[in-house]
């Protein structure tokens, strides 16, 4: 298994990154005047979900990346949270809507397993 050396190393953080490009790429056909609403709403949390994962990874201490994984984590239940709004309002059709709720539980896993690991490495 290859060291990581950076946020960019991280599986979890490049998944994210592809999801904030679905987002943005979804985002676009949805109705005008959800700009400064949903659509706004839905592209920051997705893009807080890879920015904390890089803030945390650079930080001093092994605490203070658990503590920004954890804020990813929320940014990530917001954007569930959106997705499922935007498929009650028709803006996502069923099927895109399932295959993005399974990205989230993938990265939602993911994050989980990254925090117990630096969990684990503090204890070390």
């Amino acid at each position: 298994m290859r060291e990581v050396q950076n946020h960019r190393d991280l599986k979890v953080w490049q998944i994210s990154v592809d999801l904030v490009e679905t987002v943005y790429r979804l985002s676009r056909h949805w109705p005008n005047h959800e700009l400064y609403g949903l659509v706004s709403q839905a592209r920051r949390a997705s893009v807080s979900v890879p920015a904390n994962i890089a803030e945390g990874a650079g930080r001093r201490s092994t605490g203070e990346f658990i503590q920004f994984v954890g804020i990813a984590r929320g940014s990530l239940a917001e954007l569930e949270t959106l997705f499922v709004v935007a498929g009650r309002l028709g803006y996502l059709e069923d099927g895109v809507l399932e295959h993005l709720l399974n990205d989230v539980a993938e990265v939602g896993r993911m994050l989980t397993g990254l925090m117990q690991s630096l969990r684990d490495r503090q204890v070390r």
